[in-house]
C-alpha cells in the first residue's frame, strides 16, 4: 500500500532552519506531483509547497515566498520542504501528500494519498 512518512519537524527557535523529508513507497513516485500542506491549532489545513512530477515546476504560498524551498528526489522517492528564517507563525503540523494529477496541484482535493504529519513548532 502507498505510504508516505515526513520527517524532521521539531522545536526551532525564530530565525532558525528545518528541513522536512518525506518518503514515499508502495507508487511510481515519478508519475506523482507532490505537496507540502500545514495545519495549525483552530485552523484549516492549507497550502505550502507542492512540485511537480519532474521538479520542473514549484510553487509555495506567499506567506513562505523566500524562505521555504521544495525539491524532490525521484531516485529516492522522497521529496523535501527546507524552511528557513522560520517564524512563530510556522508552528503547525506540516503533512506531505500525493497527486496523480497534471491539474492545478496547489489545491488539496487534487491529492490522492497523505501522510501522517510531523510537528513543526517555531518559538519567539
Amino acid at each position: 500500500q502507498v505510504q508516505l512518512v515526513e520527517s524532521g519537524g521539531g522545536l526551532v527557535q525564530a530565525g532558525g532552519s528545518l528541513r522536512l523529508s518525506c518518503a514515499a513507497s508502495g507508487l511510481t513516485f515519478s508519475y506523482y506531483a507532490m505537496g507540502w500542506f500545514r495545519q495549525a491549532p483552530g485552523n484549516e489545513r492549507e497550502f505550502v509547497a507542492a512540485i511537480n512530477w519532474s521538479g520542473g515546476d514549484r510553487y509555495v504560498v506567499d506567506s513562505v515566498k523566500g524562505r521555504f524551498t521544495i525539491s524532490r528526489d525521484n531516485a529516492e522517492n522522497t521529496v523535501y520542504l527546507q524552511m528557513n528564517s522560520l517564524k512563530p507563525e510556522d508552528t503547525a503540523v506540516y503533512y506531505c501528500a500525493a497527486a496523480q494529477t497534471s491539474g492545478n496541484i496547489r489545491t488539496m482535493t487534487r491529492y490522492n494519498y497523505w501522510g501522517q504529519g510531523t510537528q513543526v513548532t517555531v518559538s519567539s
